[in-house]
């Protein structure tokens, strides 16, 4: 006999039993769907043509210290030249291309998760900056984007005159 058991008998608990679960019965529904009239059918497109129309999205890191808004991205591969960075007003917008240099004929991929292309991000940063003086470096396939935030005063004193 277990200390629970032993436990249990001493102070006067009993366990409760548990009743049998009761067998359900599942049926199966038969749905019929409404067929609509074939519109003019369009030839399906090629995969390889929806593939080159999309464009990726980068991962970033956007963070902020005292004076700057603060974005990273990993973008091995691209050069500086190839990357176009511009902001207006609150919108931040990062595109260039990554060109897969190494032909893929021939290959049998087990997995190909590297995207080559043209790619684009567009953040809304979270507070006004001055877009004149960013600084954008790229060191060991990371881009860092370094933008001074506008330090305006949002509280003035407004004045009130006494008409006569």
């Amino acid at each position: 006999m277990s200390f629970f058991t032993k436990l249990k008998g001493g102070i006067g608990i009993e366990e409760e039993k548990e009743e049998p679960r009761k067998a359900t019965v599942k049926k199966k529904v038969k749905v019929e769907i409404e067929k609509k009239p074939k519109k003019e059918e369009q030839p399906k497109p090629d995969p390889e043509d929806l593939v080159q129309q999309e464009e990726g999205q980068l991962a970033i890191d956007v963070y902020e210290t005292d004076d700057d808004i603060v974005v990273q991205s990993a973008i091995g591969g691209i050069k500086a030249e190839d990357l176009d960075i511009s902001v207006e007003n609150d919108l931040l917008t990062i595109s260039g291309s990554r060109e897969n240099k190494i032909e893929k004929e021939g290959k049998k991929y087990f997995y190909q998760e590297c995207y080559w292309g043209s790619f684009m991000r567009k953040v809304i940063l979270p507070q006004e900056v001055d877009a004149v003086k960013a600084n954008a470096s790229v060191k060991d396939g990371i881009l860092t984007l370094s933008i001074p935030k506008l330090h305006r005063k949002t509280r003035r004193k407004i004045s009130v005159k006494q008409e006569i």
